[in-house]
């Protein structure tokens, strides 16, 4: 393991064993702190951030954009105190701290045997959901989560989502697909971040106006195996519970190749994400390249 490495493992290993120990105010005060320091820097993460809000608000102004990438920058490092903390939060804890809206449509598909996969972009705090599920429902659920380096870090993450109740499978190998398949045909839940693919797998969808690349997984295995797919969406508000809405179900077309009908959902999915990041931009947390004139320079600016 290299240096970097060891410091980031470090880095994170102290987070998870010394934040989560913090009483809730100290750690909110932190994380502000460390925000507004990060934002003040503007590294590549912080005009990145920036960057990508200018798509989804095109008429912001730079005092504007400045403005959202430290409200930004504020709402990512509330994801990660929380999620230092969560190990910690008792069960009560757990379900007063998030409110989704229009549950039912979870909660009527899992009753009617069906399975359900969840999709959501990088908004708010996926981890709190994740373990509102598991507590407030009583509903395990089944994950996968890219493989990090250092591995021990990847491992720090294996172990703290296990912790909170989610089966979690390596993104990389070929098999989590027809892991996540099984669960669902057995009726079972399965959890995905869905707005961000740059595999060569990925399907090309419209977001705020320009193309970018997100996964195919969800509408393949909705496709596959009769799964119910819906779009949740999270936000911040100034409370200390995080909210969020179940969408409505994106049907399997009627007609047309499999390609197609992928192509179809995943457009209808990348539009809820852009519904909900649009309503609360600030919250989400997309600090790396995404759509395609960023990541290729022979389609526009990188």
């Amino acid at each position: 393991m290299s240096g970097a490495d060891r410091l980031t493992d470090a880095l994170y290993g102290a987070g998870w064993s010394t934040v989560k120990k913090l009483p809730e105010p100290v750690a909110a005060r932190l994380g502000r702190s460390i925000a507004d320091l990060a934002w003040k820097r503007r590294g590549k993460g912080v005009r990145r951030l920036e960057s990508n809000y200018a798509r989804v608000v095109p008429d912001a102004g730079p005092e504007r954009l400045a403005e959202l990438s430290r409200a930004g920058m504020r709402s990512y490092l509330r994801y990660w105190m929380e999620s230092f903390r969560l190990p910690a939060w008792s069960a009560e804890r757990i379900r007063s701290g998030f409110d989704p809206k229009d549950l039912h449509h979870l909660t009527d598909g899992l009753a009617a045997g069906r399975g359900v996969v969840l999709a959501l972009p990088h908004l708010a705090n996926w981890d709190l959901a994740g373990a509102w599920v598991t507590t407030a429902l009583g509903t395990p659920f089944t994950t996968v989560a890219e493989r990090l380096k250092p591995e021990t870090l990847y491992d720090r993450f294996v172990a703290y989502r296990e912790g909170l109740g989610m089966e979690v499978l390596p993104h990389s190998g070929g098999s989590a697909f027809g892991t996540l398949a099984r669960r669902l045909r057995d009726g079972g839940l399965v959890c995905l971040v869905a707005d961000r693919d740059l595999s060569a797998s990925g399907v090309e969808v419209d977001f705020f106006g320009e193309r970018a690349r997100m996964p195919a997984g969800p509408a393949l295995l909705a496709q596959q195996t009769g799964a119910l797919l819906l779009p949740v969406t999270l936000w911040y508000d100034d409370s200390p519970v995080m909210r969020g809405r179940v969408h409505p179900p994106v049907e399997v077309p009627g007609s047309g190749t499999r390609t197609e009908r992928t192509a179809v959902m995943t457009q209808a999915l990348a539009d809820a994400f852009a519904g909900g990041i649009a309503d609360h931009p600030q919250d989400w947390h997309m600090l790396q390249r995404l759509w395609l004139a960023d990541l290729d320079p022979t389609k526009g600016p990188a």
